[in-house]
């Protein structure tokens, strides 16, 4: 195989193993969240703390946060609803679970 060739499957492969191995903080950060989100206090939308605490002890409270973010959502908070965000799927459930450990 030609070494450029491998030289670039191999950092295309680097880059996005990279790419999955954020954790929810750094992914937190890097999309839109922080627009709307803080850790601690409500801005726009309810605090993630909230979030957790509302969602955390639910059997299905990751996978409900996992589909809000990548849907949206309307009601759960008040008026205004969340749009969709452009996150992968895994993006959106390594978000989802980073979110419920912040009880």
């Amino acid at each position: 195989m030609n070494k450029a060739l491998v030289a670039l499957l191999f950092g295309g492969l680097l880059v996005q193993t990279t790419a999955m191995a954020s954790t929810g903080e750094e992914l937190f950060k890097a999309k839109s969240c922080v627009a709307c989100h803080s850790v601690d206090k409500k801005l726009v939308g309810p605090a993630f703390h909230d979030v957790a605490a509302k969602y955390g002890p639910q059997a299905d409270g990751v996978t409900h946060i996992t589909n809000s973010i990548k849907t949206g959502s309307k009601g759960n908070w008040g008026p205004i609803p969340m749009p969709a965000n452009a996150v992968s799927p895994e993006e959106a459930k390594t978000l989802a679970e980073w979110i419920v450990t912040l009880k």
